[in-house]
């Protein structure tokens, strides 16, 4: 018989490690968000995204979360006029990443907030473990 704790602790610790690799994800981007190219008319850092899909764990049946791919975002680099940097093109356009960093802040914070979310089921779940070793203690 599977113990529905057990499955519950499983798939909270899925979404626990998925959502840790985004949370990884989005500080690389927020920490290459002014990393421009090294020579004149260099591509810039290229944001990066994190797909994740649902997978069944054969013994116990859950759908367990993984990240089914880590991608670069396709839309345009932004373009700035600095003709004194190092990455400036001949018409001293300099190109910086794709990066937004509002974009990037509301996704750490829905990052972490699912997080926190798979921590406290899994909080809750050793929680009712614990109880019921208790009662089977004291029966």
């Amino acid at each position: 018989m599977i113990d529905p704790l057990q499955v519950s602790l499983k798939i909270a610790a899925s979404g626990l490690e998925a959502q840790s690799k985004r949370v990884r994800i989005v500080s690389e981007n927020l920490a290459n968000a002014q990393s421009t190219g090294n020579t004149p008319g260099a591509d810039p850092y290229t944001r990066k995204t994190i797909s994740f899909e649902t997978e069944v764990d054969r013994i116990t049946g859950a759908n367990l979360v993984r990240v089914e791919s880590i991608d670069f975002d396709r839309s345009p680099y932004r373009i700035e006029h600095d003709p004194g940097h190092p990455a400036a093109d001949a018409g001293g356009y300099v190109k910086l990443p794709n990066v937004n960093m509002l974009v990037e802040m509301a996704d750490m914070r829905e990052a972490n907030r699912s997080y926190e979310a798979n921590l406290q089921v899994i909080k809750q779940a050793r929680e009712m473990l614990s109880m019921t070793i208790d009662l089977l203690r004291n029966s």
